[in-house]
């Protein structure tokens, strides 16, 4: 008897088929995962410009709509990694939103849009 070295097709391919299963099932828990984590970071935005909105109403008595008021430069304003692009509307009360861009608009299309208000009213609630 000769004694072969080796894989045989058949154990290549039942290797591949489990590698494959295994990958159909990852793979949207991992894209949901990275939706989500790339959402923080335009509840993060959204907080900073609350926070800035809340400073410079102290200083002037009304809300900007202006966001180089604020101090974050050019119109329109986008987070660090440019998934969101932050809006604010309102002088006597304010409503800022976040708007997702390119692939997270995608990734994360229920949460597309997130908002809050001045009196702490955030929607959609289930992205918070």
């Amino acid at each position: 008897m000769k004694m072969r070295n080796g894989f045989t097709l058949i154990e290549l391919m039942i290797t591949v088929a489990i590698i494959g299963i295994l990958a159909a099932v990852a793979y949207p828990s991992y894209t949901q995962y990275v939706a989500k984590s790339s959402r923080s970071e335009g509840k993060t935005a959204l907080l900073k410009v609350i926070n800035l909105q809340e400073q410079y109403y102290l200083d002037n008595r009304v809300y900007t709509e202006n966001m180089e008021d604020l101090g974050l430069g050019a119109e329109p304003f986008l987070t660090e990694n440019e998934y969101y692009r932050i809006d604010s509307t309102g002088t006597d009360n304010y409503l800022i939103i976040a708007t997702a861009l390119g692939s997270q608009a995608t990734r994360d299309s229920a949460c597309a849009i997130m908002q809050i208000t001045d009196t702490g009213t955030k929607t959609p609630t289930e992205c918070w």
